[in-house]
Formats: structure tokens, sequence, C-alpha cells
């Protein structure tokens, strides 16, 4: 109640809040992003998303650490992440992908706990965060106070979608992704090496892992157990927006960045991932019904 006053009687608040998740969405749509590719190409839901993220956020860590500008280390985490993900399509993906669902998510699971462990005893179990050098910006005679990375993150989120849907319609490799997402078996027919699909998708997921995870690092912080949430809000995401809605995916995103501020401030922060767990239960309750409605109307 107390939090619920001060929104009240100090109406700025509301905006900041507003503006932060906005931002911060942004980055849970990237997440999103790749687990709709996974999921549309290949039916494989990715457990081990999050994992990937946190990979990428350590990438970033170590990069800056040795000397390399916080903004090169985006790229840079994305091209080792995306050599993660290559990795592990050739040695565990690819044998499950053509499996039930069910299966795949068991196996990426079982990655998602392997490279907790590997972090926790490679890296320690402290938390680690990456100073961006670039400050925030205060509008508002400085009532409202804007982080530049997240600035950034949100335009570079933009452009990453801008440049998928780029990608898939006009590249040759794009094109082999789509034709494999609507039909693989006639995509085989016609000379498409699926396999090579498969492993590229999969690496492209790495790269925006990778790339979500330095930002990640930038913005709050990285730890080896801290995964298992992005998996939860890219999933919610993608399954509120729909595969393939990139607009809808941001819009997601965004909204449930603000649901998520406005649920730490007032419930407190120990809560807030209590907040996400339970918004994905309720997305996935309204979807189910949505879908049982949409198969009686078929019928």
């Amino acid at each position: 109640m107390d939090g619920l006053t001060l929104l009240l009687h100090a109406p700025v608040l509301n905006l900041q809040l507003l503006v932060d998740g906005v931002l911060v969405g942004a980055i849970f749509a990237l997440v999103a992003y790749g687990m709709a590719l996974l999921w549309g190409v290949m039916n494989l839901i990715n457990v081990a998303q999050g994992d990937f993220v946190i990979i990428g956020g350590y990438v970033a860590f170590f990069a800056v650490s040795g000397g390399v500008p916080p903004l090169l280390a985006v790229p840079c985490s994305a091209a080792v992440v995306a050599l993660v993900g290559w990795i592990l399509y050739r040695i565990v993906i690819r044998r499950v992908v053509v499996g039930e669902l069910f299966t795949s998510i068991l196996a990426t699971y079982g990655i998602g706990i392997v490279l907790q462990q590997l972090a926790n005893q490679l890296f320690g179990s402290d938390v680690r965060t990456v100073e961006s050098g670039l400050g925030s910006v205060s509008l508002l005679d400085g009532m409202l106070t804007v982080a530049r990375i997240k600035v950034l993150a949100f335009l570079g989120t933009g452009l990453l979608g801008a440049a998928l849907v780029w990608f898939m319609r006009r590249s040759r490799l794009g094109q082999a992704i789509r034709a494999t997402a609507q039909n693989a078996r006639a995509a085989r027919v016609l000379g498409v090496d699926t396999d090579c699909v498969y492993a590229a998708t999969f690496a492209i997921n790495g790269a925006i892992c990778g790339a979500a995870g330095a930002l990640v690092a930038m913005t709050w912080i990285v730890q080896p157990y801290a995964g298992l949430s992005y998996t939860v809000r890219s999933f919610m995401v993608v399954v509120a927006a729909g595969l393939g809605n990139l607009a809808g995916i941001v819009a997601v995103g965004g909204g449930l960045g603000i649901a998520e501020n406005y649920a730490g401030f007032l419930l407190g922060t120990e809560y807030q991932s209590a907040f996400v767990f339970s918004l994905l239960v309720v997305v996935l309750v309204l979807r189910n019904q949505l879908l049982l409605r949409q198969r009686q109307y078929l019928k």
C-alpha cells in the first residue's frame, strides 16, 4: 500500500517505471527472438536459452576485463556463444531434433544444467557485472533518469529484428531456413541440406543470446544460476506474441518489462521472480483457453 500511495502522490515515478520497463523489455524481446526462431524452424523449445544468455554475459565480463571496449564486447559475446551453439548442435541437438518435442526439451534441460555447473566451476558463484561506461541521462529536471545502455539495447533490438527480417527474406541461407521451417522433408527433396540449416539456426540463436547476455551484464548482473528467469521470460513472450511475430515479441517484451517493474516496486524485489512465474501460468492458461475456443469454432 505504501508503494501504491507513493505512485499516486508522485506521478513521475510512473513515468520512470514505464520508461525503464519498455527499455528493459527490449532485452527480454531479444532473447525471445532466438527462442521463436528455434521453435519455428526446428520445433525445439530451448530450455537452456537463459543459460546461453548467462554465458554471453560472462564472455562480455572477461572481454572487458581484458581491455576490450564494452560495446565491442557485445559482438564478441555473440560470436563466442554462436560457436558454443554450433558445437552443442553437432554433439547433442542433431540427435534429438527430429524426435519428439519432449525429448528435445529434456536434452536442452540437461544442456542447461551442464552449462550452469560449468559456469559455477570455472567462474565461481560470485555475482558479476560490467560497467558500460556510457552513464545515464537526466530529464525533467533530474526527476527521470535513463541509462544510455538501456536505450542502446532498445535500439539494438529493433535493428536486429529488422536485420533478421531482411536476412530471412533476401539471403540464400535465410530462404533455406524459411523453406525448412515450412516443410523440412520437401526442402530436403529440393536439395536443401537441412542439417546445415539446423546448425546455422542454432548458432544464430546462440549469437542472439550472446549479444543479449552482454547487455544483461552491463544492465544488471550475471550469475551461474540466473538463466532460468530469462528462459521463462522468453518462453512467455513467444507464447503470448506467437511465432514469427517480431513486432508482437517487442511489444510483449516491453509489456512484460513494465509489469515486472511495477511488481518489483509494489510487492518488493524479492517477489519479482515469483510474479514472473505466476504470470507465465496465467499466460499459458489464457492461451490454452483461446486455442480451445478456436478448435470448437472450427468444428
